[in-house]
């Protein structure tokens, strides 16, 4: 088996910290799962090239925070470097040696977990961004795959980045320990649904543009797929891997579901409030393409008011499984005070 090793997400003392150690962590992922892949020219040049970006990676951070807030309400063992492992076989008995490695395993399979979500995700992003789609030429602060490349090319890495979200989950990659059957099979029954509700999610977006009299029911049942599906993914798989319990994951779920509605809200909120610049993607394009948005039927104010209690309602959900301070309620709140 192969250990994985530095840089590690957890423990972390601050979330900035936290959030720093998944970007590096994430990055080594994807440079190892693209020499796995060994996609010809130009495909995995344009993969790169969207991958890299300077993205929020909230659905990674989802997946690493529900892991590191299921471990840390389980149990007090936490994960150090390859000697620590090492130190500590030459110390503990057998039944400890198996514990440790059985962490490593799990920590490596939350790892395909967020690489996962963020290959499914940035998939939709270049699809999106396509001229028959939302002909946006920006994207992250940087101009979009089929810009950069071309429309043919920026579909095929689209479609290859969506297939290596699964494939992710079982290759024998060599920085990875050996996936966990278990735990594999239980990622792939909560994620191939939810990408699959993701994409509906897209149509029925799409089928609600220039209707006037959509109800606020109506646009959460859009957004509970097109946004909150692969966010709910995200928390349940982070979740898996850290063997949460029946009553964890169905906190787990209801958090997920509170911040996927909220994320939404807010992202329709920036859309008519920040800059291009801010976005690093157009602003106003929800207006330009005369999509329906939280913005349109409740205003502003009225939208922000409900992103906040739809962050708060998160939290609540979660303490009574996993207390007051977890980094699952931190990231609620890193997520609220974003302004991109």
């Amino acid at each position: 088996m192969t250990v994985s090793v530095a840089p590690r997400f957890v423990p972390f003392s601050t979330f900035d910290t936290f959030h720093h150690a998944l970007r590096a962590q994430l990055a080594q992922d994807i440079e190892a799962l693209f020499a796995y892949a060994e996609l010809p020219s130009p495909l995995v040049d344009a993969c790169r090239y969207v991958m890299t970006g300077q993205g929020k990676l909230v659905r990674p951070l989802l997946v690493a925070s529900s892991f590191v807030s299921v471990n840390s309400s389980n149990s007090d063992l936490r994960n150090g470097d390859v000697s620590d492992i090492e130190a500590e076989a030459e110390t503990e008995d057998l039944d400890k040696l198996n514990e440790l490695l059985d962490a490593d395993i799990r920590y490596d399979m939350c790892r395909r977990a967020a690489l996962a979500v963020e290959l499914l995700h940035t998939y939709s992003l270049v699809h999106d961004d396509l001229p028959c789609m939302d002909d946006d030429e920006l994207r992250r602060g940087q101009p979009t795959a089929h810009i950069v490349f071309d429309e043919a090319t920026a579909l095929l890495a689209g479609d290859v980045l969506q297939t290596l979200a699964f494939e992710v989950l079982t290759a024998e990659i060599p920085t990875f320990a050996s996936y966990d059957e278990q735990i594999t099979s239980q990622l792939l029954a909560i994620f191939a649904p939810r990408a699959r509700r993701m994409v509906a999610g897209q149509m029925l977006d799409i089928n609600a543009e220039a209707t006037s009299n959509i109800t606020q029911d109506e646009l959460e049942a859009i957004h509970r797929d097109k946004t909150g599906a692969l966010i709910e993914a995200a928390v349940l798989m982070g979740g898996i891997c850290a063997q949460a319990t029946a009553q964890q994951r169905i906190a787990l779920q209801d958090c997920a579901q509170h911040i996927g509605l909220a994320f939404q809200v807010q992202d329709d909120i920036l859309d008519v409030t920040a800059s291009t610049d801010d976005l690093g993607k157009p602003a106003g394009s929800d207006e330009k393409l005369d999509k329906s948005t939280y913005v349109k039927l409740m205003g502003v104010d009225a939208a922000s008011d409900y992103a906040k209690t739809l962050f708060q309602t998160a939290k609540d959900v979660l303490k009574p499984s996993f207390g007051t301070e977890n980094t699952l309620i931190e990231l609620a709140d890193w997520l609220w005070a974003r302004k991109k």
